[in-house]
């Protein structure tokens, strides 16, 4: 099991981006992040239970955003 989830809507395509914000936890912080699909335009990472970026009308985090997210809640 890992601190690190990614909910991200398959229908809308979001698992292009969901697997380069897991390349990226992997090679810059070492975690192996959970791909979990799902639906409804969602796309949400989780870090030991708390959201740390969700795609909002107007804004889609990028990998970069959510590494730093993920390292600021206390991910080596």
């Amino acid at each position: 099991m890992t601190d690190v989830s990614i909910i991200y809507c398959r229908p809308c395509g979001y698992e292009k981006r969901a697997k380069e914000v897991a390349l990226a936890l992997q090679r810059q912080l070492g975690i192996v992040a959970d791909l979990v699909p799902g639906k409804g335009g969602v796309f949400e990472v989780s870090f030991s239970g708390k959201t740390v970026a969700r795609r909002l009308k107007g804004h889609f985090p990028d990998a970069a955003e959510i590494v730093a997210a993920v390292r600021a809640l206390g991910a080596r």
